[in-house]
Formats: structure tokens, C-alpha cells, sequence
């Protein structure tokens, strides 16, 4: 069953979303629906959109919350109660507060359970700790096949 993990940047400009949500579609297409498995920490904008397009894929996802009070940091609860509710587990580590340290330690378990990273990055270097660019560059380090994912037209927010 293949391991799927996904990092990418949360925010995307009008129109990026559906760009990103079609290429993540089209990339999936390659594997076995009932054997995909996705891996996420499930924020907003491309880690959802992913969730979403394995499911379209008819696989499932896990997902790895950062912290206990990760909920109350994202904008559209809704959208992300129902993922949560539509993930086949959920797990969360072991932090109370949802900062940089939590949020790459969600990274680092994600490339831990993961054999193919998707990453839907511009291509620019990291600003911060934990940011898209560090996930990919310690995955690579890490021996984690990484495939960057960044439609024609795509803009970040």
C-alpha cells in the first residue's frame, strides 16, 4: 500500500486552490484507490486539498494534529471537522500548544510514516522553522522520495 505524506504551503492565492486540487487529482491517478494511503497534518489549503483528492481517489488518510489545540488555530473549522471525521486515524503529538516546535515535530512523524512525499512548494527557501521548504529538505535528507508539485499558474496568498 503506498504511503503518500503531503506538506504545502496553507496559504494560496484566488484560483490556486482548484489549480493545486486538480494536479494533486491528476498525480494520485497512478495508484490503486482502495490500497492509496494518505498521510496529512491536515492544514488548511494544500494539506486539505489533498485530503480531499485522496478521497476523490477513493483511498484513505491519516492524519498528525501538531497539538491538542490545533483546531482552534485553523479559519473554516467546519471544513476541517469534516476531514477530520472522514480520516481513517488521527493523532496528535504531544504538545498542548500549537507552535514551530509542534508544528515540525508533525512534519517529522509525517515523514516517518510516509514513503512518497508530495510537495506542492514554489520552490523558495524556508522563512521559518517547519516551513514547506524545511519539510522537504529534511525529507530529503531523510531518504524520503520527494515529488514538488506547483501548477502553472499557481501563486501563493
Amino acid at each position: 500500500m503506498p504511503r503518500i505524506g503531503v506538506t504545502g504551503h496553507v496559504a494560496l492565492a484566488d484560483g490556486t486552490a482548484q489549480l493545486v486540487y486538480e494536479c494533486l487529482t491528476r498525480q494520485l491517478r497512478g495508484y490503486p484507490g482502495a490500497e492509496l494511503q494518505g498521510i496529512t497534518c491536515l492544514a488548511e489549503g494544500s494539506d486539505q486539498l489533498f485530503a480531499r483528492a485522496v478521497l476523490a481517489a477513493q483511498g484513505t488518510y491519516e492524519v498528525v494534529l501538531p497539538a491538542a489545540d490545533y483546531r482552534e488555530r485553523v479559519i473554516d473549522r467546519n471544513a476541517f471537522d469534516e476531514l477530520v471525521r472522514r480520516a481513517s486515524a488521527v493523532s496528535y503529538m504531544p504538545f498542548a500548544h500549537s507552535d514551530r516546535d509542534a508544528y515540525l515535530a508533525a512534519s517529522q512523524e509525517l515523514l516517518r510514516r510516509s514513503e512518497l512525499l508530495l510537495a506542492v512548494w514554489d520552490g523558495n527557501p524556508s522563512t521559518v522553522r517547519g516551513d514547506t521548504a524545511d519539510v522537504v529538505r529534511t525529507a530529503r535528507a531523510w531518504g524520503v522520495p520527494v515529488t514538488v508539485l506547483w501548477p502553472t499558474g499557481a501563486r501563493r496568498g
